[in-house]
């Protein structure tokens, strides 16, 4: 069966068969809406290799929602049955809605009975389900949401970071007794050593914010650097490069070069969105294309890496200065992406990469 290395983050609206069928084809991971069971149940039946994720908040309930099936582990309405101790409040004492996510409600992570609740209902949401575990988002290290502690009851950032990382034992242990993956978005693992391997244990991990924050807000070489190791596991590594939305971007030649690159051709996954943008099918032939098995460690020149493999060769530069471009040759007997052959020699600028795929002409094509 040919290998894939597109993720599908699709959790915006309603999919459809055309981008169902599209799936199919093409990736090797896709993460859906909790409710799209149907959509999950034909990805699983054509294609029994792709891991096909469910969406489930760790740190939110969302008044906006109506049910029966939710995208937070525990909903608005049983949060507020079981008493105002479940959300967060300010010191003030008033509920945290997120900035920017009207309707989204901030929980009480720290308290037991909330992360006790959220690991039942999720573990037995998805028995007998077609859904191969929980991608668990907002795994969060830092203040994204306008939180701004000190909370009540003193609890900080610290505090909260903490106490995700018992949620996700829990959750994580309990899916795995039922034989489902827990793969948390695990924000800005780089700032605490071990926190990747740690969080990832149950199935794997994501980073929404791999190479930059935004499509032209890059890390520095030390910082892009420090994210590599992110692409070895443990388990499932769902990289997701920051674009405009188009496959044309930049940012996804640089990304999948390095994906290649650090991780070797493993079980790392790429996909490349514009700022909460999952409706769509992001996608370049690149994803489908198999550079086949490392033949030789990653070369280092300055802040640009190569790397060549039995089918193909890739280059990148984490240079930061846009006056740092590097020039490679290219090893003979390779394509690009139209089945022409790739030039001898390549220029590459500051955040960028290449890839070019052995003869026969690339897979995807």
């Amino acid at each position: 069966m040919p290998r894939h290395f597109g993720a599908w983050i699709r959790y915006g609206t309603t999919i459809t068969p055309d981008q169902l069928a599209f799936a199919i084809d093409h990736y090797a991971v896709a993460i859906l809406q909790p409710w799209e069971t149907a959509a999950a149940a034909a990805l699983k039946t054509a294609r029994p290799d792709m891991t096909v994720l469910c969406y489930k908040c760790l740190a939110s309930t969302r008044s906006y929602e109506r049910g029966p099936v939710f995208s937070s582990g525990v909903c608005f309405g049983e949060a507020e049955e079981n008493g105002e101790h479940w959300f967060a409040h300010r010191a003030s004492g008033g509920r945290i809605e997120w900035d920017g996510y009207p309707g989204h409600w901030q929980m009480a992570v720290w308290d037991p009975e909330y992360r006790q609740r959220w690991t039942e209902n999720v573990v037995d949401e998805l028995g007998g389900s077609p859904f191969d575990g929980v991608f668990a988002d907002n795994d969060v290290f830092d203040d994204y949401y306008g939180l701004a502690p000190p909370l009540e009851g003193d609890h900080d950032m610290a505090s909260i970071r903490t106490s995700l990382g018992t949620l996700v034992d829990d959750a994580g242990a309990a899916l795995r007794q039922g034989g489902k993956l827990l793969v948390p978005n695990i924000a800005e693992s780089r700032r605490e050593p071990g926190r990747w391997t740690a969080h990832a244990a149950y199935g794997g991990g994501m980073e929404e914010m791999w190479l930059g924050y935004a499509p032209d807000r890059f890390f520095d070489p030390l910082t892009a650097l420090a994210q590599m190791a992110q692409l070895r596991g443990p388990g499932l590594s769902i990289m997701r490069v920051p674009t405009d939305g188009t496959p044309d971007h930049p940012n996804v030649q640089y990304a999948l070069a390095a994906l290649w690159i650090f991780g070797g051709g493993g079980e790392a996954t790429l996909s490349a969105t514009a700022h909460d943008e999952y409706s769509g099918i992001p996608f370049v032939p690149e994803l489908d294309w198999d550079l086949g098995a490392p033949e030789e460690e990653a070369r280092q020149r300055g802040n640009g890496w190569t790397r060549r493999f039995t089918l193909g060769w890739a280059a990148v530069n984490l240079n930061d200065n846009p006056r740092r471009r590097i020039s490679y040759e290219v090893p003979s007997g390779l394509r690009d992406r139209h089945g022409e052959p790739a030039p001898k020699r390549i220029a590459l600028k500051p955040h960028h990469g290449a890839l070019f795929h052995a003869d026969p002409e690339p897979a995807g094509h």
